[in-house]
């Protein structure tokens, strides 16, 4: 008997997941039969995601570093460096227009009233953080001790580490090349232990995805209608038409194509909400099924997992808008570019800072005087809107791998 392929068993694994999710929401979650199930999903998701964090530091290390030196010995970094920056820059400035125009227009939250949700947020505590503070810890994380760093799973600065290690290697020549062969052969290995740990991807994927849909709050859920509805509409919008657009505009390939090579990412990135946890199957899917040469893929997608946040950026612009409607407060011009920068500056990301990403929403609000506090009125739905912008931050980083690596071949060419 022939089993189907990895794809469809994880696109069967995942409609397995969303079916078995509904019915314990239906039961309810204190029903014996959901809370079993969801204590073994638990086991099984978890274990899941914690194989993938097991390989993630080594991976991201061993290929920035490799990349690098592979991308210097051909002449191809500057290149490629300048054209994987200036298309995160680009796509990200197209999710937040989308994200704001859509906003502008159907004004989510503006038939609301603040005091609809004064017990979330008298219960919650807004860490603030000034755009300055920001800027000095975002700095100060970026160089920090590289044990440390690996130690603590600090992504971006491993990555920094690692560039530096890649640009020594090269500058070292032959008297290095013992290490790199070594770094070249670590990273053999690491991929092999991808390819095993993607055994368990249908399993881990369908866990993730009962514990995420049975405990859904649907009545926040239609209470912010408008609002989920912009985000989910807009981020589909960029995920589904903008992005896979621009790759044909490009290189030519078919979006059909690029979803065939890279549904095995998508869908982890649905169900783990984390692009960190799901670049090691960004890594495979690059690499295995898109054709994205490995010195490229190893530069731009841990980069990416780091920098290129398309689906956050759209989401706290439009969060912040939204929260504007509900207070009463017509945003100028001015006030909106405020907000289009700093979702810009904040989605980057902010290592080494406790709920980062709660932090970042927080100075967006802050950037033009609306009240940190309302942040807790979009937690409820916030676990459910991370899954979908996750998945897109994932497509934009193999998307931009194949947009980088047939520009790099035209200049090469030309």
């Amino acid at each position: 008997m022939k089993f189907p392929s990895l794809n469809v068993q994880i696109v069967l694994g995942a409609i397995l997941g969303v079916a078995i999710g509904a019915y314990f929401h239906r039961i309810g979650v204190q029903h014996p039969v959901a809370a079993s199930g969801l204590y073994v999903s638990g086991l099984i998701g978890t274990l899941f995601i914690d194989l993938l964090k097991m390989i993630l530091i080594p991976l991201v290390f061993c290929s920035i570093a490799v990349g690098i030196a592979n991308l210097r010995q051909h002449q191809q970094i500057h290149r490629v460096w300048v054209s994987t920056l200036l298309f995160f820059m680009f796509t990200m400035i197209i999710a937040i227009t989308l994200g704001m125009t859509a906003s502008n227009y159907f004004k989510p939250g503006a038939g609301l009233q603040i005091e609809m949700f004064a017990g979330a947020m008298q219960n919650f505590e807004a860490r603030q953080l000034p755009l300055s503070e920001f800027f000095a810890q975002f700095l100060h994380g970026l160089f920090v001790n590289p044990f440390s760093a690996l130690a603590s799973g600090n992504v971006l600065a491993v990555v920094v580490f690692a560039l530096i290690i890649g640009i020594a290697l090269v500058m070292g020549g032959e008297r290095y090349q013992n290490i790199l062969k070594l770094l070249q052969e670590a990273l053999e290995i690491i991929m092999r232990i991808v390819a095993w740990i993607m055994v368990l991807a249908p399993f881990g994927i369908a866990a993730l995805l009962i514990s995420l849909v049975s405990t859904q709050d649907l009545a926040m859920l239609s209470t912010l209608a408008t609002f989920v509805a912009v985000v989910v509409g807009t981020t589909l919008l960029h995920g589904v038409v903008v992005l896979p657009l621009l790759m044909y505009a490009v290189t030519g390939h078919t979006p059909l194509w690029f979803w065939r090579g890279a549904r095995e990412a998508i869908i982890t990135a649905l169900a783990t909400s984390s692009s960190s946890a799901t670049l090691p199957v960004t890594m495979r899917c690059a690499t295995k099924h898109l054709h994205v040469k490995p010195e490229i893929a190893g530069f731009v997608v841990p980069l990416g997992a780091t920098m290129n946040m398309d689906g956050t950026a759209l989401y706290e612009a439009a969060a912040a808008l939204f929260i504007a409607n509900l207070v009463g407060v017509d945003l100028t011009f001015v006030q909106q570019l405020i907000v289009f920068v700093t979702a810009m500056l904040a989605s980057v990301g902010a290592p080494g800072i406790p709920s980062a990403g709660m932090v970042t929403m927080v100075m967006v609000l802050q950037s033009v005087g609306l009240p940190a506090e309302a942040i807790a009125i979009l937690l409820p739905i916030d676990r459910m809107l991370d899954t979908l912008r996750t998945a897109v931050n994932v497509e934009g980083d193999m998307i931009t791998s194949i947009v980088v690596q047939k520009i790099t071949a035209q200049k090469i060419t030309a």
